[in-house]
């Protein structure tokens, strides 16, 4: 799922109609943002773990913006997929975690 995310974000800043310069800045930096957030935050072996329940928060947060991400795109069958794909994940994920 984290992998489709920054795959979301990346596609969203390609495809911004700003010119090359800002196109490639949001379609590579986005996604390289997320996922050092990610990787300090939410990760298994973040650097700053957070709690369960933040990391639901954050967790949250980073999908709802990928699916935001394809939604501003105009990918909606997509963003709605990956919204209902990833919410399944999330449920079974911490339900079956505790």
């Amino acid at each position: 799922m984290e992998l489709c995310a920054l795959a979301a974000f990346s596609y969203w800043g390609f495809q911004m109609n700003r010119g090359l310069l800002i196109n490639s800045l949001l379609g590579l930096g986005t996604p390289l943002l997320i996922a050092v957030f990610w990787g300090t935050f939410i990760a298994p072996k973040a650097s700053i773990p957070v709690s369960i329940p933040l990391r639901i928060i954050l967790q949250s947060i980073i999908f709802a913006l990928a699916v935001a991400a394809l939604y501003f795109s105009d990918k909606g069958k997509l963003a709605t997929i990956f919204g209902v794909v990833v919410l399944i994940e999330m449920i079974l994920m911490y339900t079956i975690e505790e």
